[in-house]
């Protein structure tokens, strides 16, 4: 499925790939919609369909991810929220021996997530994933997400990676497009980001539940 010698660098995504999604899934599904209807007088019905509108008007922008507008437009303290459910923050079980393999084995290992830099912060905070990759970004920084291509010249321009020596992980099939476009020779979807749904499909990359799955690498 890979050729290790071929690859330097490895950039990874952060939730579903590394992470547990369903920290995120049940806060931005679940537990917001809540606190949204508790604080409006709103039934679960209308808070659905507000909530459909809001996520739809923003869907593949930086405004997606980003506290900060969510902050301002919910008129909810997101990131005092987010607090609530930290221990359900915690690495997918493949995750942490992957990233201890590829560091051994002397690979370039780069976090590149959508979350906002607080949100960033927080998964450091509950888990030691600054300790296992020290080098991460969040796409805030560059101010286009991972949907555009000026996130992947802007991070190229800042890493100097070679594409062509570059593996790329997530767990969102649009997103690898994306870097597949940009001339990311490997792209490697993740099958199984959140522990308590069923796995995905991936139909234009090469996918794993596991990173078990991949030969040892080298």
């Amino acid at each position: 499925m890979l050729n290790w010698s071929e690859i330097d660098t490895v950039l990874l995504d952060m939730d579903g790939t590394l992470l547990d999604l369903h920290y995120d899934n049940h806060f931005w599904n679940d537990y917001l919609l809540q606190c949204y209807a508790k604080q409006h007088q709103l039934s679960v019905q209308q808070t659905q369909s507000f909530f459909r509108n809001a996520f739809s008007q923003v869907a593949g922008t930086l405004n997606w991810y980003c506290i900060d507008y969510w902050e301002r437009t919910l008129k909810l303290p997101i990131r005092e929220l987010k607090e609530h459910f930290a221990d359900k923050i915690k690495y997918r079980p493949d995750a942490p021996a992957f990233l201890d393999a590829l560091k051994q084995a002397g690979k370039e290992v780069v976090i590149v997530t959508n979350a906002h830099p607080d949100a960033l912060a927080l998964k450091n905070k509950y888990t030691d994933l600054q300790q296992r990759c020290a080098i991460q970004y969040s796409t805030h920084d560059f101010g286009y997400c991972k949907e555009f291509q000026e996130l992947w010249l802007g991070l190229q321009q800042q890493l100097q990676f070679n594409p062509e020596r570059t593996l790329f992980a997530d767990d969102s099939e649009h997103i690898l497009d994306s870097a597949r476009t940009f001339g990311i020779r490997y792209t490697l979807g993740i099958e199984t980001p959140d522990s308590q749904q069923p796995a995905t499909r991936f139909s234009r990359h090469m996918s794993v539940a596991s990173f078990a799955q991949l030969p040892a690498i080298e």
